[in-house]
């Protein structure tokens, strides 16, 4: 009789192989786990995991409710189960997990924490503001806390964290973590002020912080975006199948901060409009057909050579198993912009929405905030102006490439004639009008990135022109953008 291997044998050798990049080696190892032992709580989640990579939604959410009962009263097995049901996009099953929690623990910060991000993507902002209240009154050094809570409301005269903030810092002992979210806070309650420079001069040691702590080249990027625009030429998009008429999927893509989870609620108002969020499966279903492309050069090569309705049909099969309730499902994210090419090529019946904001203001837009994950670009003005050089380059040549293949929305535009552009973006997308679109911040839908505070209230225009605030400070963006041909503000 074989003597099975130690489960924690068994889960190290998964490990090692999602490193590897081996996916389908790692879900096979933790079956292996899990047939010697069945009830062991970190083989599941794993399970759950190396489902995700493979794009099988169904099995993941079938494994996580495997274990919640295991993990009712458990709050650390709960909290774990929450963070991944944040990661696949499932707020109301991580905050069920996170309230729970609380339950069993009232005192737990990192419960409080985990509940009140929970409940900003639910859009429950005064709860959110009250958790973060008692984890602050409880660690006082829990910075995220600090930065979170400037995010849920304008700050006001009457009612702000200011003298708080400002005090927390000065007894952090230069602390870099709380130069970095205190100075983020900082800054944005003290804009909503009107104390423009004080709010400047906090954003600008924040973002010196952050970026301090980043081992990150623009240049390298640069380059990707170049390689990207010479394996696509004209002449192979000229190839691109028709643009189909039939549901698919909607593409809402450009650089963070545009805009562009905006126009992600006011689609996903209509009734026949879900969102999906901000996914990675374009890209991961890219990865799997490049098949053990080398680095990101070979990732580009092989790209433009591949099986593109191959591609398509990886894409769909990935999406198909998130459950859209709706004909047409939005993925919102962003650096999609990279691959519209491909897009193009593998699937026709995309409808691809390109959203732009002016450039100063959609830099700063950017610079002043404080991403947990990616677009390490953003934190120094000389990385933002070379990324948004390359970044219009490449825009232009899909537009040269694909013609009246997008829909391209100014952010500018949309905030001045609401009803028609947003009529434009509905209709442009192959569906009927609903005046359900006007109203996208009543939408109840979960929203999970920087703006979620923001899209839940009505469209205004205190952003358009803001940068002009700060024209000293961000004078360097601007004498670059302007070397580079690229107009300030936005163009009519």
């Amino acid at each position: 009789m074989t003597v099975p291997a130690p489960i924690a044998e068994l889960l190290a050798a998964a490990r090692r192989a999602q490193r590897a990049g081996d996916v389908a080696g790692m879900a096979r190892l933790v079956e292996t786990a899990l047939a010697a032992h069945p009830t062991d709580f970190d083989a599941g989640l794993m399970r759950a995991e190396a489902a995700v990579h493979e794009g099988r939604y169904a099995d993941a959410r079938a494994a996580l409710a495997g274990l919640e009962p295991a993990a009712w009263d458990d709050p650390r097995r709960l909290l774990r189960l929450a963070e991944f049901h944040s990661h696949m996009g499932r707020p109301i099953e991580a905050e069920r997990c996170c309230a729970r929690a609380v339950a069993l623990s009232p005192n737990d910060t990192r419960a409080l924490y985990d509940l009140a991000a929970a409940s900003i993507a639910l859009g429950r902002l005064d709860a959110a503001e009250a958790l973060f209240d008692r984890v602050i009154a409880d660690r006082s050094d829990d910075w995220d806390a600090w930065a979170n809570r400037s995010t849920l409301r304008r700050a006001t005269v009457e009612r702000n964290h200011v003298a708080a903030l400002e005090t927390a810092l000065a007894e952090s002992g230069g602390d870099a973590e709380a130069r970095i979210a205190l100075g983020h806070a900082l800054a944005k309650e003290l804009e909503d002020l009107g104390r423009y420079d004080a709010a400047f001069a906090h954003l600008k040691d924040a973002a010196a912080a952050r970026r301090a702590r980043l081992s990150y080249r623009v240049a390298d990027d640069a380059a990707t975006m170049e390689a990207i625009a010479a394996a696509f030429p004209a002449d192979l998009l000229r190839d691109a199948p028709p643009p189909s008429s039939e549901p698919g999927p909607i593409f809402v893509l450009g650089l963070p901060r545009s805009g562009t989870t905006l126009v992600d609620r006011i689609l996903s108002s209509h009734s026949r409009v879900t969102s999906l969020g901000e996914i990675q499966d374009f890209a991961l279903a890219l990865i799997a057909q490049a098949r053990g492309a080398r680095d990101k050069g070979d990732l580009i090569r092989r790209s433009a050579a591949m099986d593109h309705a191959a591609l398509g049909r990886a894409y769909r099969a990935r999406t198909a198993g998130r459950t859209p309730d709706a004909p047409f499902a939005i993925d919102k994210t962003p650096l999609n912009f990279l691959y519209i090419g491909l897009i193009a090529l593998a699937l026709p019946e995309a409808r691809i929405v390109h959203v732009r904001r002016g450039a100063m203001d959609g830099c700063f837009a950017m610079f002043k905030t404080l991403f947990r994950m990616g677009y390490p670009f953003s934190y120094d003005l000389h990385d933002l102006a070379a990324y948004r050089i390359t970044y219009e380059r490449l825009m232009a040549h899909w537009r040269a490439a694909l013609p009246g293949r997008m829909i391209e929305i100014d952010y500018e535009a949309l905030i001045a004639d609401q009803a028609g552009e947003s009529r434009r973006l509905i209709e442009g997308c192959g569906v009927e009008w609903e005046e359900a679109c006007l109203a996208f911040h009543a939408n109840p839908a979960p929203v999970a990135t920087a703006s979620a505070a923001q899209v839940r209230m009505p469209i205004h225009d205190r952003s358009v022109g803001l940068w002009r605030r700060y024209e000293q400070g961000l004078a360097p963006l601007a004498v670059a953008l302007s070397a580079a041909g690229i107009a300030l503000d936005h163009r009519a």
